[in-house]
């Protein structure tokens, strides 16, 4: 008299009207794959007799258990058929007990449960103790880029007005990049408590580049490019600095965020986003419009096509590196840009050289040389590349790009008091789409669904306070 069930299906009973298919004798592995058979499970009718003769049976307890009878036998047909990921502990708890999802990481659950007034409360938003202090971290990673940033984009103005040379300041800064390494070891010392020594840790961060290590091949085909890269992106920047104002040059290269996303859509297949469409759109409209701005003067056009390409060599060089080297840890990556400063001295060294004897780039003594710019420039490039490698260890990398974005405005009132910059309305319109679009980018892939919740907490939130202040009498 008892309902059995069978993977095939359907349930069997004597006064069951079923009308439902038998399935493959192969046990499906996707819901799919047994939908029409759940389609049909409302037609299914129990007669009161069975039910009563039968009320022992658990199968009937489940179909007559009020709303969630169908969800019951649900439960138990895909765990007859075997479909993966099937938890009927975890689907009971989803159904029954299961909270509201956090809109963001910095949110804790509220207990739930109902108040003495019968009014069911709502959660809290709450920040734990180690989320203070990265955000207290984040701060500090935004003033450190913003200022290294910015500081290093006005430097390399003023020592143009006395050492005529982008290429040759370039090579200077890039070579004390070979410092990134031995900082790091000594980060490892100080924090690490299985203390390595140099060959040691050198030897385990040379696994980055394959099971040989860093061989001439390797630094030859992975390295090697990514120094030409580096060098052209910085050169280009320098070289623009000459031409245009450092407001134009640093919001114009905030558009490698979006040249970055386009690379990355075309050619690591990466997901596609409306919004950062959207914001490649805005970044290229700014670019038109700041070019605008001076009226397409051919000085101000060769200086934007400058920072443009400069953006440009980022974007490459970034994107280049996810796809052919993938991603590296603070070792490997301190390790990797201290071989670029060390290819920079053995290989771009004799470029300045050329320049100077060409006197493309020459100065007439090493006396006149500004020394203390030179290297002032050097250790705030130094300090922000630093800062922006390694500050994801002690905050969230978004707060790291949004220090990038507010060098603008600090570059602005900076040119406002020491340059005849014109902040007219086209140049602010400009700098203000190119902002837009910068921080469109930075939104995470979930961001609707954040936004969703975010918006239902608040609505909560504004439901309790009319409880607690009703209006109208």
């Amino acid at each position: 008299m008892g309902i059995r069930e069978f993977p095939g299906g359907a349930p069997r009973g004597k006064s069951i009207a079923v009308g439902m298919r038998r399935s493959p004798d192969v046990s499906p592995r996707r819901l799919s794959d047994i939908s029409p058979q759940l389609r049909q499970l409302k037609y299914l009718v129990v007669d009161e007799a069975i039910k009563e003769d039968l009320k022992w049976s658990r199968s009937v307890e489940d179909l007559s258990s009020g709303p969630l009878g169908l969800t019951s036998i649900e439960e138990r047909i895909l765990r007859i058929t075997g479909y993966y990921g099937y938890q009927p502990w975890a689907a009971s708890y989803k159904r029954e007990e299961r909270p509201r999802d956090s809109p963001g990481p910095a949110e804790a659950q509220a207990p739930a449960g109902a108040e003495a007034g019968g009014r069911t409360s709502h959660p809290c938003w709450r920040c734990s103790r180690a989320q203070l202090k990265k955000m207290f971290w984040g701060v500090a990673v935004v003033l450190c880029v913003c200022s290294s940033w910015a500081g290093s984009t006005q430097l390399a103005k003023l020592t143009f007005r006395k050492f005529d040379a982008p290429f040759t300041l370039t090579w200077f800064a890039t070579n004390w990049n070979v410092l990134f390494f031995p900082l790091y070891y000594v980060g490892h010392i100080c924090k690490s408590t299985e203390k390595q020594s140099v060959k040691q840790r050198y030897r385990e961060c040379c696994r980055f580049f394959g099971d040989n290590g860093l061989t001439l091949k390797v630094f030859f085909t992975k390295a090697a490019p990514f120094g030409v890269l580096w060098t052209l992106t910085n050169y280009l920047y320098l070289h623009a600095i000459k031409k245009v104002n450092t407001t134009d040059v640093s919001v114009l290269f905030c558009c490698n965020k979006a040249f970055v996303f386009l690379l990355s859509w075309i050619v690591l297949r990466d997901r596609f986003m409306g919004v950062r469409i959207v914001a490649a759109i805005l970044a290229i409209a700014g670019i038109v419009m700041m070019t605008y701005a001076d009226g397409f003067h051919s000085h101000s056009v060769i200086g934007i096509a400058l920072v443009v390409g400069s953006a440009s060599m980022s974007a490459l060089y970034k994107v280049l590196f996810k796809l052919l080297l993938g991603s590296a840890k603070f070792g490997e990556a301190a390790l990797f840009l201290s071989i670029l400063g060390v290819f920079n001295i053995l290989f771009i060294t004799c470029i300045p050289v050329i320049l100077y004897f060409t006197k493309v780039e020459y100065w007439s003594s090493f006396d006149d040389i500004p020394w203390g710019n030179l290297c002032g420039f050097s250790v705030l490039l130094l300090t922000f590349n630093i800062v922006l490698n390694f500050g994801i260890a002690v905050t969230y990398p978004t707060l790291m790009s949004v220090g990038i974005v507010f060098s603008v405005p600090v570059n602005a009132v900076v040119d406002h008091y020491t340059s005849k910059i014109v902040f007219n309305g086209v140049r602010v319109i400009a700098i203000i789409i190119i902002g837009l679009g910068f921080l469109l980018l930075l939104l995470p892939e979930e961001w609707d669904v954040w936004l969703v919740k975010l918006l239902t907490r608040l609505k909560a939130g504004f439901e309790d306070w009319d409880d607690l202040w009703p209006s109208g009498k």
